[in-house]
């Protein structure tokens, strides 16, 4: 999709860079900049560390998704289990097995790598690491102090169809269980 000679036609350069919120998880800057024809303009965007998700498949065909209240959309999602890198360096296949041994209790025999998800890339530059979970064992769960989450079991034909009904709303859950369908019937 991007090749050098695009991107020279497109790229805006930083002038300058204002940070003007330093907050724990969220970074906010406002940056003076040149369009690519040279006129100055201005973007305001988010830094983050990044993130995993997981859409963990049982041997019964089943996703291990979550529950939880989102206090930012005032309402409750059901998603795959997913959390922030614990700093940039972090390896993120190491940061998917921990969430999901954290927000399941699985531990996962194989992982495939889907790809990275960027959920509103003009104002964000989070990245979302997205990995399919199979061969899975059960343990205990290791819930962070400020979750509450309720562990829910869909087959994944049932997934599918509720994200294309619209009834799953949360981008990255749509994008890693659609390839995680895709993969696993092309496997087959």
């Amino acid at each position: 999709m991007e090749n050098k000679n695009d991107i020279k036609k497109f790229e805006e350069k930083q002038v300058d860079s204002e940070l003007i919120f330093d907050g724990k998880v969220l970074h906010v800057y406002k940056d003076d900049i040149a369009l690519p024809d040279g006129r100055p303009s201005m973007r305001e965007y988010v830094k983050h560390i990044g993130a995993v998700c997981v859409v963990p498949v049982t041997r019964e065909g089943e996703v291990i998704c979550v529950k939880q209240y989102r206090y930012a959309i005032g309402r409750l999602m059901l998603e795959i289990p997913a959390g922030k890198l614990d700093s940039r360096d972090e390896d993120p296949l190491e940061a998917a097995k921990r969430e999901l041994r954290e927000e399941t209790g699985a531990i996962s025999g194989k992982m495939t790598y889907l790809g990275i998800f960027y959920s509103s890339p003009a104002i964000l530059d989070e990245k979302i690491h997205m990995y399919l979970a199979e061969e899975l064992e059960f343990g205990e769960t290791d819930f962070d102090e400020d979750e509450f989450i309720e562990i829910v079991k869909i087959p994944l034909s049932e997934l599918v169809r509720m994200i294309q009904a619209g009834e799953v709303p949360d981008g990255k859950t749509q994008a890693a269980v659609m390839r995680t369908e895709h993969l696993l019937k092309n496997i087959k």
